[in-house]
């Protein structure tokens, strides 16, 4: 799985294509949609023109709450199969915890084990909630993704799910421009010894953590700019100065 994917969340109809097929040509090969979305269609037209090959692309969608039985999730698996127009999905994730997650996962593992889901995880799992499903699930998802970014470092919860074999994965890594993200002086000051963005360096910052990120954008020339982040490394200091910017609350009301 690609460290830097691009978020698809309201990249709908023929411009949401187009910037889709923009980041394959700028070199995203991660693409994350989920059918809470409405877009697995348009992700699969992408797949279909993009002239990549499938096997080196890396879709990962999601069920939620309409899937939220074996019966229903087994349903959804398939029709998130026809929308993408692939024979294989290469990370499948719940949405979100659910009363019937386990019963959803025990559809989405009988299609793993039929090599139309290539790997299993779960999504906006809090601690308590991670350990009492991976007690039952039987198969460990590789991913949780998550809600982190550098007001909201998710820490501790990082160390639990590395502890059993789940990588974290973050959504919305700019916080969706809270808390005046893009105009943060820490981030600017460490920025400007690089000559990186704000944006650039908030995401080098999880990257150096160990957590992959999928930024949401629409345009090419700020696609660009957050592929563009593996030749620097910020130094131990400026780990310890973003790392002080930690309110450890999340800033969408998740947990």
């Amino acid at each position: 799985m690609p460290m830097v994917g691009l978020g698809t969340y309201m990249l709908q109809g023929e411009s949401g294509e187009q910037s889709m097929l923009a980041a394959v040509n700028a070199g995203y090969r991660l693409l994350d949609t989920a059918q809470m979305y409405g877009n697995e269609r348009e992700v699969g037209n992408v797949i279909r023109r993009c002239q990549v090959p499938r096997q080196e692309l890396f879709i990962t969608t999601k069920l939620y709450r309409p899937s939220a039985s074996y019966r229903e999730a087994k349903r959804d698996i398939e029709k998130s199969l026809a929308a993408l127009q692939t024979e294989y999905i290469d990370l499948l994730l719940i949405h979100e915890p659910y009363e019937a997650s386990l019963d959803m996962y025990r559809a989405m593992t009988e299609a793993y084990q039929a090599g139309t889901v290539k790997a299993l995880g779960i999504s906006n799992f809090n601690t308590s909630q991670y350990l009492e499903f991976i007690d039952s699930c039987g198969v460990i998802p590789v991913v949780n993704q998550v809600e982190a970014h550098v007001f909201h470092q998710q820490g501790a919860l990082q160390e639990v799910l590395r502890r059993h074999g789940t990588h974290m994965q973050a959504w919305s890594p700019f916080a969706a421009g809270k808390e005046n993200f893009f105009h943060n002086a820490v981030l600017q000051a460490i920025g400007t010894r690089y000559n990186k963005s704000v944006a650039q360096t908030g995401l080098q910052f999880l990257i150096q953590q160990g957590i992959s990120v999928i930024p949401k954008s629409s345009h090419p020339d700020r696609m660009r700019k957050n592929m563009d982040i593996f030749d620097f490394e910020l130094s131990a200091s400026d780990i310890e100065k973003i790392k002080a910017l930690d309110t450890q609350k999340s800033l969408f009301g998740w947990y």
